[in-house]
């Protein structure tokens, strides 16, 4: 898996089969790394990308460390097929790396190219918008939460918490929006709390943008609408946009083939890594 992400400020773009992505970062008070985590990742074949944001309760450095650890737990178990299961693994292996008590929010979302599928799977995230391009009009998505899954609890609260996914089709120029929650706690004019339904009227106001100006708009007019906005916490914003592009057939031709191969690699590896063992441990014996 290709792979490119952090917990540092940032101002990115990227093309991948299918989609194209914005990426905001912007840790509290301008410090070097905060406790917002974004991961992007995308098969050789560019069929499968997925992308991951993270919200570490805190802020700033004070947190820095644990989002650092949170990243690499990402990256560690980025290859699980299952994005249910990938989350359901940081959950369970979270504990280990937050001696604080600390947890945190998360959406997992994997975009498969040649069916424009996006499966979203969010463990206690705000919810992600979604722009359909047919309509124009953007509107909260209940993507990836549901009552039967324990409310899909923030990772680090209780060990065994089960998480489903849920599947979206993404036409050609349909967008989609993920943020943390310094977006939707931010107050409106009357000091009121944004939440979702707030973030949405913004984005829906500017509907006039193109996508690479969305975000900067849309944190300006936050910004606008109280001096105290967005100062508190740290502030990550991802746009996705559906492009329409595909995989040349030869990728599409050679993708089981990788995966064969992957898994025959894997199983190698592992055998090879058991021998030695094994044979480390008969010579310890001898001696």
């Amino acid at each position: 898996m290709e792979v490119w992400g952090g917990n540092r400020a940032t101002w990115s773009q990227f093309s991948v089969p299918g989609l194209d992505l914005w990426v905001h970062s912007e840790p509290f008070h301008s410090s070097v790394g905060g406790g917002d985590v974004y991961y992007l990742s995308s098969c050789a074949s560019g069929r499968i990308t997925r992308m991951l944001l993270a919200d570490v309760s805190g802020h700033g450095a004070s947190v820095a460390p644990v989002a650092v650890a949170l990243r690499d737990l990402m990256r560690q178990n980025i290859n699980l097929i299952s994005q249910t299961h990938l989350i359901g693994s940081l959950n369970s292996q979270f504990e280990s790396i937050s001696a604080t008590g600390c947890f945190a929010t998360a959406l997992v979302s994997t975009f498969f190219s040649p069916t424009r599928t996006l499966s979203v799977c969010n463990a206690g995230h705000p919810l992600p918008l979604i722009r359909d391009a047919r309509s124009g009009r953007w509107s909260p998505s209940v993507a990836g939460t549901d009552e039967e899954s324990s409310n899909n609890l923030p990772i680090g609260i209780i060990d065994d918490s089960r998480y489903r996914s849920t599947k979206l089709r993404l036409n050609v120029n349909d967008l989609v929006l993920t943020y943390t929650d310094s977006l939707s706690e931010a107050k409106n004019q009357q000091g009121r709390m944004l939440g979702t339904e707030g973030v949405c009227d913004i984005v829906n106001s500017l509907n006039e943008l193109p996508p690479e100006l969305l975000i900067p708009g849309l944190l300006s007019a936050i910004r606008e609408l109280n001096p105290s906005n967005l100062m508190s916490d740290d502030t990550t914003v991802m746009l996705l946009r559906a492009n329409g592009s595909g995989v040349r057939f030869v990728d599409n031709l050679k993708a089981p083939f990788r995966i064969l191969k992957g898994l025959w690699e894997t199983r190698f590896r592992s055998g090879k890594s058991e021998a030695s063992a094994a044979s480390g441990a008969i010579i310890s014996e001898q001696t």
